[in-house]
């Protein structure tokens, strides 16, 4: 178990986080510090109760992060070969963690998936009708989407937990290999589909304050709008790379070079917007979080 606190007054919030050795996970951490937050990693398997219990025990926390799970690497291909493994945290883990909170009083905020839905007759692609958090998945194309569908209906029936769900996070750091971003810039071709997306370098610190004001229920964690794999790779070439080119397939093309098919889908942001209006649009996030910061191109005379 690993605690840390950064010598900033002391505050009544104390954070018993999962999933240290994660990108989430870590950046959390990060933003603890920045916030003068008492934090400690939990060092329990998700999955033994008992260990749980021993790391609540043991910080006696205001709150408990998950951020622990199992994606797959490089993808979530992986899942597909590893369905054991990939249950035993995805379900079984989340679920006990979920479940020791409530019995000790604790509000979880758990860090889920928006990838269990797909465009379909009454969310048409590009319509601009996006997915809201009582609708229930349509998406089970991959194992990994699967679990994670069967975990959120099931943790409904928990008072104490926050279901963010997560798309395609982005962040500042374009060297992280989970990074959308990266990922897609060394693709030798991508499909070009409109999708929700997750800007971490805003949402992260909005979870925080989530915890702050104790919200449960289910938010679909994700800037508003939608932006295409082609629109992003453009705003890469303007800010980061002058030279950057890169080629597009279709689904079809796709689904010759991956194992499970991927969820595509624009998921309702009113909720999130209306608790924090102050909420940017994903190409808004995108320039002013992740682009500028990085900006390699010259600025145009």
């Amino acid at each position: 178990m690993v605690s840390q606190s950064n010598g900033s007054p002391a505050t009544s919030l104390n954070f018993l986080i999962y999933g240290r050795t994660g990108w989430i996970g870590g950046l959390l951490g990060k933003i603890c510090e920045s916030q003068g937050i008492n934090y400690t990693y939990g060092s329990g398997r998700l999955e033994s109760r008992d260990t749980l219990i021993a790391d609540i025990a043991a910080v006696n926390p205001t709150h408990v992060f998950n951020a622990a799970g199992v994606t797959g690497r490089p993808n979530v291909d992986w899942c597909e070969s590893h369905k054991v493994e990939t249950i035993r945290t995805n379900v079984v883990g989340t679920l006990t963690l979920a479940d020791v909170c409530r019995e000790k009083g604790l509000i979880l905020i758990n860090y889920a998936t928006g990838c269990i839905f797909e465009y379909d007759s009454e969310h048409p692609l590009g319509s601009g009708v996006g997915f809201k958090e009582e609708d229930s998945p349509n998406f089970t194309g991959s194992f990994y989407s699967k679990t994670k569908a069967m975990v959120e209906e099931l943790l409904k029936n928990y008072d104490n937990v926050c279901t963010l769900r997560v798309r395609m996070p982005i962040s500042s750091d374009l060297t992280n290999p989970r990074n959308f971003i990266t990922k897609i810039s060394r693709y030798e071709k991508v499909v070009n589909i409109p999708n929700s997306m997750t800007i971490l370098d805003e949402l992260l610190p909005i979870s925080i304050e989530m915890a702050k004001r104790n919200l449960t229920g289910i938010y679909n964690f994700t800037n508003p709008g939608c932006v295409s794999h082609n629109e992003v790779l453009e705003l890469y070439r303007e800010y980061i790379d002058s030279a950057y080119t890169w080629k597009n397939f279709n689904l079809e093309e796709q689904a010759k070079v991956i194992v499970a098919p991927r969820s595509n889908n624009e998921l309702d942001t009113t909720k999130l917007k209306t608790e924090f209006p102050e909420l940017l649009s994903i190409k808004e996030s995108l320039v002013k979080y992740v682009f500028e910061p990085n900006r390699k191109t010259p600025v145009a005379a």
